[in-house]
């Protein structure tokens, strides 16, 4: 895994996600969007069993992790969509089948006077 990877995932998990961890995944799974989709289904899968969504004890405090599932649910889904695009992602870096650097301009010319 380079550089613009490790950011890139730690830019969407966090700077607390364990990078060997990370190595891991990226080895066994060999995209930076695969480990993204995968550490994400296994943190809502952590929110949804290992604790009530929703906790109130009247007059002393309220606690609700629903808006944590549905952020992480909605990160799933754009991840799944493709946005953002991931530095190692094919294409990446291109728009239009040209590479980023590089770019098409129309040369017109000027009447003369």
């Amino acid at each position: 895994m380079d550089a613009a990877v490790r950011a890139w995932l730690t830019s969407r998990l966090g700077t607390s996600t364990d990078q060997n961890d990370l190595d891991n995944r990226y080895a066994r799974l060999g995209t930076a969007r695969a480990v993204a989709i995968e550490v994400l289904y296994e943190r809502r899968a952590a929110l949804i069993t290992d604790q009530p969504a929703t906790l109130a004890v009247t007059g002393v405090v309220s606690l609700s992790y629903a808006e944590n599932i549905k952020a992480i649910e909605r990160l799933i889904a754009q991840l799944e969509s493709g946005e953002p695009p991931a530095p190692d992602d094919p294409g990446a870096g291109e728009c239009d089948g040209v590479p980023d650097g590089y770019g098409v301009i129309q040369l017109i010319p000027r009447p003369r006077r």
